[in-house]
């Protein structure tokens, strides 16, 4: 059955590039969330040709919805010959902006060499196209199975998923007994799964001082020298205790195994896109958002505490320092088992098509596991998928044509072994 299988996907190698193309070819750029309505509709009429019963969910009111840039998601679902398990595949939708450095457009789908290139192709475009080939393939095959197939395109992943799977999850989407096993096909390469993520801490910290004129900046407080005092304290003492720690999750790629801090943004002084010069003001405000990535071993509680003892410690030390910091974001690490039902499935089936068992691996960044573990109460979800972690937001993003193909057998080979079906 499952060599019949594998050479009715490699049939599609085709279809499966075109699919990918088509998919990039609409720019889901997030933000501000553009063309999601029509990526989601596209997915869904394909998957509505063999049988899938499809529904559209607007997450009116998440951050960042409105009428000209709705956050339009797709549940597509099979339902097999008798009651049984739901094996899910997710897929976020949503790509981040191309960024400068192309060489090619990066929305045209162009292939060279085996490679088709655009914004998204590996992140994740590409491992939507191949898990929606895998499932159409089972179907038009005709095996006989129990229980049901579902894929998820999904908005704003790349801002944090609450337009997306978070709304979904909420409301049941992704919760027992809906849906038993979920793959979400990341970028990790084909021969790796990945079994969870570090967690992440982001907050807005503003250093206050006090205005005062340009010329007589004696007269004021200013705020960018406070915050870089603390900056310099991040420097000379927080960073090099990070770089200290290592994690027992097998973290990709390796120098994030310790836990790290992203200095993302900062702002201070006049409001920034206005015409003209500045004032010659003294600043009172400095804003500065962090992006903390901690580890399994790590509590949140003491993240945070690292970061507000040295703000405390400037109180002590600097004259007029004061400061407020506001969370943003937190979300804790995920582990899925190494012996849970859908990774076991995956290891098997990346073991059948590539002669080879995979590496089990950690991403250093979240994905929407995150929801699906935290608010659905799902536990039995890994992210496996084409393309290389590494490319993932760079100029001239690619994903490799044989690598698709690959992933798309193995996702068949799981979801048949999940549900059940003898192989």
């Amino acid at each position: 059955m499952l060599a019949a299988l594998f050479a009715r996907i490699e049939d599609q190698r085709d279809a499966l590039v075109e699919l990918t193309r088509e998919l990039v070819q609409i720019p889901t750029v997030n933000p501000p969330g553009r063309a999601y309505e029509a990526c989601a509709r596209h997915l869904g009429e394909r998957l509505a040709v063999v049988g899938f019963e499809t529904t559209y969910v607007r997450a009116e009111g998440a951050i960042g919805d409105s009428d000209r840039f709705p956050r339009v998601n797709l549940i597509a679902r099979h339902e097999g010959r008798g009651p049984g398990a739901c094996v899910h595949f997710n897929g976020h939708i949503d790509v981040v902006e191309p960024g400068d450095g192309w060489s090619l457009n990066p929305f045209a789908g162009a292939v060279r060499n085996g490679r088709l290139y655009g914004r998204g192709a590996s992140d994740m475009k590409g491992g939507i196209a191949a898990a929606v080939v895998a499932l159409e393939s089972i179907l038009q095959a005709g095996i006989p199975f129990v229980g049901a197939v579902e894929l998820s395109a999904t908005a704003d992943e790349e801002s944090g998923g609450y337009g997306g799977v978070a709304y979904l999850a909420e409301r049941g989407w992704f919760s027992p007994p809906r849906v038993d096993h979920v793959i979400i096909p990341e970028p990790l390469d084909v021969d790796r799964i990945c079994i969870g993520h570090r967690g992440v801490w982001w907050a807005e910290i503003e250093t206050l001082g006090k205005t005062g004129h340009g010329s007589m900046p004696f007269l004021g407080v200013c705020a960018v020298r406070h915050m870089g005092a603390f900056l310099n304290r991040l420097e000379r003492h927080l960073l090099p205790k990070l770089a200290g720690r290592q994690t027992a999750m097998p973290v990709v790629p390796r120098e994030a195994r310790q836990p790290t801090l992203n200095l993302a943004a900062i702002h201070a002084g006049p409001v920034e896109g206005q015409a003209g010069l500045p004032s010659p003001v003294v600043a009172d405000r400095c804003r500065l958002v962090i992006d903390r990535r901690f580890l399994i071993e790590e509590r949140l509680a003491d993240v945070k505490a690292e970061v507000v003892a040295i703000l405390e410690q400037l109180c002590h030390d600097r004259p007029g320092f004061g400061y407020r910091i506001r969370d943003v974001m937190e979300v804790q690490p995920t582990l899925t088992r190494r012996d849970a039902p859908v990774a076991r499935a995956v290891a098997a089936a990346i073991d059948q098509v590539l002669g080879r068992p995979p590496d089990l691996v950690v991403s250093p960044g979240t994905y929407d596991q995150k929801h699906i573990h935290r608010i659905g109460g799902l536990k039995d979800c890994i992210a496996y998928g084409p393309g290389i972690l590494e490319q993932a937001h760079q100029p001239d993003e690619y994903v490799v044509i044989e690598d698709l193909v690959t992933a798309a057998k193995v996702m068949a080979a799981a979801t048949l072994r999940l549900l059940g079906v003898e192989t």
